[in-house]
């Protein structure tokens, strides 16, 4: 009997092995077996089953764009793995956390768990894992387009990988390659690996893959005018996206057709294919969208339930122990007088009820509150991805102005309603986005202990690229030593962001702008400071007032809301600090925010 639980046992093994190199066509496939590895771990007392059927399940869920059921898989897969202390698995987890969290835009958060997931690789010695660490790293710091570091991520994900390449699949490190490769615009060394992998994959029949690789290769010989070559791999795209039934395939495959049509000055074509994929997109946006707020709706009302039950719980407990107490109250003082008993009973029950009504509203209350934060986070979500389609139909819109000579008076008339419904619709979504930024008052502080002089020096990484779109130098003054603040490390952040951002919107093109970190004893000091236009006197009063609009304006066109600085001012106050400036028009101005250590 030992040994038959150890061959199945062992089965169960082999199953999770095969179904994660399952692409998109057999999503249903891979949904039934983590079910069934699940239902056999419980029957032959498997203790890794929970671990290898919760990764199962977030990946099936993740394939379907459901990323909040797959996080909830993943970290169940992650708290299994660590009560076994599973390393091999743990990292497992931390990787597939660390990739969804970049793939809905929180790349700090996946930084975290790559770094997790990294450090236990190497403690493990297990190559695999660390070219995967390696790989994740890379892409994160491409997409921040530090692309020097990406590099010597994936030369060193490469250089240890090599070795074992007979049994170790680098066809991600090589895609990641040819990615940084081709936002350098190097063409050539681009399609060196592009050409490799797609040439691995076809002798593999690894379809999902292979689609990536003909998408790559269409982007690089459309960049390269190698059109017919560009036109071959970019129709293969589309056709096996339909094969595989994968509608964001589909959508990214005429994104590139309607690319290509573009190159080639065909513009109504490339029109056609930017409306067709527009349609798919926006129906996934709203596909998941109906979904999540089903979610919500249903989790919220299931939690309603629960707290109902359980307050009905404790109300007939306390009514047994009260009708207990009145009884024995009643007898003990029965010499005193059944007046007073009656008179004190009633008060009791007056109590009961106005306790048991206060704690089922604050419950209520408290639900409430969390379903109001998790509605504001789905509608900043889907504000910021709608911006993307409306922004690539003004820029399409801009390319047939330029051709208007070629078009029809009904075809001009046509272009202009589009841009104007289009530009209508981008200031709905800002308008929806600036209503949502005010509502800070829902962050819950969470403190934490951080070193300033690092944290100064990401926050001006990240914003490298949009002062050098201005010839804008930035600089920092950062203390010798390390600077710890114990503070919400996310609110002190949005603080120097909005700071940050304004100083380059309102300094013209090729002057400087400086962050300073100083210790003040007790408290921290940080002073943005630039050279920028400067803010007249009679604006003083306003600057931190929602929608004010100073006579200042951005140096380059960019748009204001009036709303950044009173969030600012809102931020500073929720975390007991304050805030100054100090401005002279034509001549810059300093902004100085202090809080205690």
């Amino acid at each position: 009997m030992h040994s038959y639980a150890q061959v199945d046992t062992s089965y169960l093994k082999d199953l999770y092995d095969r179904c994660l190199d399952f692409s998109e066509d057999k999503i249903d496939s891979l949904k039934h077996y983590a079910s069934f590895i699940e239902q056999e771990s419980v029957r032959l007392a498997f203790n890794k089953g929970e671990v290898l059927s919760s990764r199962l399940k977030g990946i099936y869920e993740e394939m379907g764009n459901n990323f909040e059921d797959a996080i909830k898989y993943y970290l169940q897969s992650l708290e299994a793995a660590r009560r076994l202390h599973a390393i091999e698995y743990e990292s497992a987890a931390l990787s597939d956390l660390a990739i969804l969290y970049a793939n809905i835009k929180e790349p700090q958060k996946a930084k975290e768990f790559y770094l997790e997931a990294l450090a236990l690789s190497r403690r493990m010695g297990k190559v695999s894992g660390m070219v995967n660490s390696y790989n994740n790293l890379a892409v994160i710091y491409s997409q921040l387009r530090q692309f020097d570091s990406a590099r010597a991520l994936l030369n060193e994900a490469v250089r240890i990988g090599k070795p074992y390449e007979d049994k170790l699949d680098l066809s991600s490190t090589y895609n990641n390659l040819g990615s940084v490769n081709f936002k350098e615009r190097k063409f050539d060394e681009a399609l060196r690996y592009f050409r490799r992998n797609y040439q691995y994959h076809t002798a593999t029949g690894n379809s999902g893959e292979l689609w990536t690789d003909m998408l790559n290769l269409a982007d690089v010989f459309i960049e390269k005018h190698q059109f017919d070559s560009a036109a071959s791999y970019a129709d293969r795209t589309m056709e096996l996206a339909i094969r595989l039934n994968s509608k964001g395939k589909e959508a990214d495959s005429y994104s590139i057709l309607a690319k290509l049509a573009e190159f080639r000055g065909d513009y109504k074509t490339a029109y056609d294919n930017l409306q067709k994929w527009y349609a798919l997109d926006t129906a996934m946006v709203n596909g998941d969208t109906h979904q999540t707020i089903a979610e919500l709706q249903e989790r919220f009302n299931a939690k309603e339930r629960e707290a109902a039950n359980k307050l009905l719980k404790e109300q007939i407990e306390k009514e047994e122990i009260r009708n207990k107490s009145v009884t024995l109250l009643a007898i003990a003082l029965a010499v005193i007088g059944a007046l007073i008993a009656i008179a004190l009973l009633i008060k009791r029950r007056a109590n009961h009820r106005l306790k048991a009504r206060n704690e089922l509203i604050t419950q209520q209350n408290e639900k409430l509150a969390e379903l109001n934060h998790e509605k504001n986070s789905l509608i900043s979500i889907v504000s910021h991805d709608l911006n993307t389609p409306f922004a690539t139909i003004q820029v399409w819109g801009h390319i047939l102005q330029t051709e208007s000579e070629r078009l029809s008076d009904d075809q001009q008339k046509a272009l202009n309603k589009i841009m104007q419904a289009s530009n209508y619709g981008e200031g709905l979504i800002s308008r929806i986005l600036d209503v949502e930024k005010k509502d800070i008052g829902d962050h819950k502080v969470q403190l934490e202990n951080f070193d300033l002089t690092i944290f100064a020096e990401e926050v001006i990484d990240n914003f490298q690229p949009m002062a050098a779109r201005k010839d804008i130098r930035l600089h920092t003054e950062l203390p010798d030593k390390k600077l710890y603040l114990l503070s919400d490390k996310h609110l002190v952040s949005r603080i120097c962001e909005n700071l940050l951002s304004n100083a380059i919107k309102y300094t013209p093109r090729g002057k400087n702008v400086w962050i300073s970190i100083n210790d003040e004893q007790e408290a921290v000091s940080i002073k943005v400071r630039d050279e920028g236009v400067g803010i007249g006197k009679d604006d003083m009063p306003f600057l931190f007032s929602k929608y004010s609009k100073i006579s200042s304006q951005p140096t380059d066109g960019e748009s204001s809301t009036g709303l950044g600085l009173a969030i600012v001012k809102r931020i500073v106050e929720e975390i007991n600090g304050k805030i100054f400036c100090e401005s002279e028009p034509g001549k810059g101005t300093l902004f100085t925010v202090v809080i205690k250590k």
